[in-house]
């Protein structure tokens, strides 16, 4: 994980800082005063050579200081008011992305070659091959303005009734390919020993299903779910746009429009570590979920 982060990091600090200029773009289409750029670049550390910036940068990530957004607000200010909402989010896109894709992938797998799983299969595929913004601008039209079922924007509080819907908008790509994940590895494993063996021994369906087929199915699906969390915090950028939600993905957006250095550097390293920590927790539940793996 360390090489990872500090790879990962100095990539994104180089590539906004070296391949921009963040006081030219703090001054817009005004000519600064020369005095003012140097006293400017200086404060910010901008005059040090690239590999000192990163140093001095990430020492004061390890302090708690993620810098000063071009607005004068302090960057960890628009965290704590960020991170909450796009939290709430991605909880209720996950929620949505395991229940409703892996029942529809075991029952896609029991019933492998039927025309249920033929028509679930191209549901998937119609669902993976749509935008986002299309079904999110689709469904808030629908449900949010025509049916008047749901608010086609979310309010500043971000409750959770009203994140269901953008949460749904979030989950359908991942929640089709977790279908698909699932209905592939039930068909793989329906057919194993231990399979046949737990169904001679008697064992009701439900329980050869839950305790020994669907347990053993689960470990690409959670590869994929534990890599997907930090995808949907960081992809959230288009629903948060389609549903006016001021989280991770708003402030991204508004940092790279403005190129606000501090708020897309500090943000994105967030994201880096979400993706480090969902990813070790993956590694762990591995061994959780097959008996057959044991970490020394």
């Amino acid at each position: 994980m360390i090489p990872v982060f500090i790879g990962s990091t100095f990539l994104i600090f180089f590539m906004v800082y070296a391949l921009g200029d963040p006081v030219a773009a703090l001054f817009g289409d005004k000519a600064p005063d020369p005095a003012t750029v140097a006293r400017i670049r200086a404060d910010l550390h901008l005059d040090q050579p690239l590999w000192k910036q990163y140093l001095l940068y990430m020492g004061a990530i390890f302090q708690g200081d993620f810098g000063t957004a071009f607005n004068g607000q302090p960057v960890t200010e628009l965290m704590a008011s960020a991170f909450p909402v796009t939290l709430r989010l991605t909880v209720v896109a996950i929620v949505i992305e395991i229940v409703i894709g892996i029942t529809l992938g075991v029952v896609s797998g029991l019933k492998r070659g039927r025309p249920l799983d033929t028509g679930l299969l191209v549901l998937t595929l119609v669902v993976i091959s749509v935008p986002t913004f299309v079904s999110g601008y689709l469904l808030q039209f629908l449900l949010g303005v025509k049916w008047g079922w749901v608010r086609p924007s979310v309010s500043s509080d971000a409750r959770l009734d009203e994140l269901i819907l953008p949460g749904v908008v979030l989950a359908l790509v991942s929640l089709a390919y977790v279908t698909r994940l699932s209905r592939t590895s039930i068909a793989e494993n329906v057919r194993a020993d231990y399979v046949r063996t737990a169904v001679a021994k008697g064992l009701p369906r439900r329980r050869v299903v839950t305790r020994h087929l669907l347990r053993n199915s689960l470990i690409p699906v959670v590869t994929f779910i534990g890599a997907d969390i930090g995808a949907l915090m960081g992809g959230a950028i288009v629903t948060e746009r389609i549903f006016n939600i001021h989280g991770v993905g708003y402030q991204l957006y508004q940092g790279i429009l403005r190129n606000n250095a501090p708020t897309v550097v500090g943000f994105v390293t967030i994201l880096v570590i979400v993706f480090l920590v969902a990813n070790l927790l993956v590694d762990l539940l591995y061994a959780v979920l097959d008996p057959r793996i044991r970490y020394a």
